[in-house]
Order: structure tokens, then sequence, then C-alpha cells
């Protein structure tokens, strides 16, 4: 990459052992990357570099960035992960990526929270993609917390999709652990031949809570939406999952809700799908339960203990 640095020198170095802990657990970042970048921790900007192909600025009446990626660009990656270390930090941020028509791009996002502290550690990021006709995007996103004390960690990302005509986005998140309560937000609307994928995973347990609230609206003829939520809750947690898919041309949906619930968990499923118009293909399917005894009498057989064949269980659920 023809990578132009700018703003603020940044080295690994210069982030301390747990933020780089954090770095590599949301985002895969051991050292400098390659590319654009706008790193951000305890609520400012500590790295940034920017390419010929993809500009970053920082908003001017609000916390947050504008990316731009340029039409016709191809095979760049832009990275912007949000660390938190300092305990009881309450951080939000704005973030728009505008992307150029015919232009294809990877986003890799996130926020990792560490909290030795005995109150609330927050952070709410609201991303906003604005994608012209022919772009592609794949957006990834991760979140942890971590930290030895007895304070929580929030997270409560939102994510507002716009693809034009004949753009294609897909988002992968992904919920590690550590986090005590968040409410995931994602709306989208899309033109013609537009089409959006969203790939959910999430774990909790303890008393954590998580959310996910999805309303997309097909807007344009032959575009098309799947969402699919993969989960497990474990103790005491709770979790919901909503999708609302609205149909209002022709044009194909698909939301499927897919958990493993464990002790005392609590899991809900609200689907709701509408046609607004007679070329409408709307699907839901949901499925929750508890892990197969088979399943774990068969790995049992072969050595594992009960916690270890859970735990592969699990790990090949969520993959």
């Amino acid at each position: 990459m023809d990578q132009l640095n700018f703003d603020i020198d940044f080295e690994m170095k210069d982030v301390a052992a747990v933020g780089r802990g954090l770095l590599d657990s949301i985002a895969g970042i051991t050292e400098v990357p390659d590319g654009a970048f706008n790193i951000r921790a305890d609520g400012r900007s500590i790295g940034r570099a920017q390419t010929k192909a993809v500009e970053i600025v920082t908003k001017k009446d609000k916390p947050g960035i504008d990316i731009f990626i340029k039409p016709g660009t191809t095979g760049e990656k832009v990275y912007i992960p949000v660390i938190l270390t300092e305990p009881g930090l309450q951080d939000l941020v704005y973030n728009d990526f505008y992307i150029g028509e015919a232009s294809t791009v990877e986003i890799i996002a996130g926020c990792g929270i560490h909290n030795d502290g005995c109150g609330e550690s927050r952070h709410d990021g609201i991303h906003t993609f604005h994608v012209e006709k022919n772009a592609h995007v794949k957006y990834v996103e991760r979140h942890y917390g971590e930290g030895g004390g007895e304070g929580t960690n929030v997270m409560n990302p939102t994510t507002v999709v716009n693809l034009g005509k004949n753009a294609y986005m897909e988002m992968e998140t992904t919920q590690i652990k550590g986090v005590d309560s968040t409410e995931r937000v994602t709306r989208g609307v899309l033109e013609d031949g537009a089409q959006l994928v969203v790939n959910e995973k999430i774990m909790t347990h303890g008393v954590q809570y998580a959310t996910t609230d999805f309303v997309v609206e097909m807007n344009g003829d032959g575009s098309s939406a799947n969402v699919v939520s993969r989960s497990v809750a474990k103790d005491n947690s709770r979790q919901q999952f909503t999708a609302d898919l609205r149909g209002n041309a022709r044009c194909h949906g698909h939301s499927e809700c897919d958990a493993i619930i464990m002790d005392n968990a609590v899991v809900s499923s609200l689907p709701q799908i509408t046609a607004n118009s007679v070329d409408a293909e709307l699907i839901h399917e949901a499925a929750i339960g508890k892990i197969a005894g088979e399943q774990l009498e068969k790995l049992m057989s072969l050595g594992l203990t009960e916690a270890e064949a859970e735990a592969k269980i699990i790990d090949g659920f969520l993959k």
C-alpha cells in the first residue's frame, strides 16, 4: 500500500501491554497495520494513517471520523478499532463511511474494554455506511471485555446501512466474551439489486444481557437480505433476537435465529416479516435448544470430559 502517515505518529510499543492485547483480540493487530487505519483509545485517536485510495477525516461537530473510499478502489483494508483501558470511561463515537462506486474494501472494526474498576465502562458506536452502486464491502466487528474489577463492560453498537444499486455488504459481527450488557441495533435500506448479508455470533454467560435488533427495508427490485444469528447462552444470562424484514418490492428476505441454551439462561426470538409487494419472498427460521446428549456422549467416548465436549461443540457451532 502507498501509506501516508499523518496527524499522529504511531508505534505499537507506545501502547501499553493491556491495550496491545485488546487490539489483537478484536482486530488481529499485533503491529502497525499496512494501509489505512484509525486506532481510538480511551476517547481519543492515538494513531492514524491513510492511503491514496482511503481518506480519514476527523468530524468537527461530534466525536468520530469520516472515511472516504475512492471509486474503483480494490484490495484495501481499513482498521478502525476502539479500546478502553481507563475504568469508568464513557465513550461515544460516530463514524461515517462513504464507499465509492464499484469499489471493494474490507473494514475491520470492533471494541475491546479492560475494566479493573468498580464502575461501568461503556462504548457506544454509531456507524453509518453510504455504499454507492456496484460497490462491495466486508465489515468485520468484534466485541470483547475483560478485567479484574467488579465494574461492568457495556457495548452498544448501532450500524446503519444504505446500499445503492447492485451494492453488496457482508457483516460479520462477533461478541467474544466479557460483555455484560449490549444492545446491538442494525438498520438497512436496499435499492435495486442490493444485497445485505449478516452473520452474527454471540456468547453470554453469568448474568450478561444481549439484545439484537434488525430492521431491513428492501425497497428495490431484486434486492435481498440474509440475516443469520447464532448464539450460546450460559448460566443466568439472557438474550433477545428481533428481526424485522420488510419487502417493499420484488425481493428476497431470510432471517434465522439458531441458539444453544444452557443452565438457567433465557433466549427469545421475535420474528417479523412484512410483504408490502406481491413479489416479495420472505422467510424466517428459529431454533432454540440444548446440546444433544448423543453429541456429548460421542465426544466423551473419545476421551473428552463433559466440559471439554461442551466446549468443542460450542466452538464448532459458533464458527
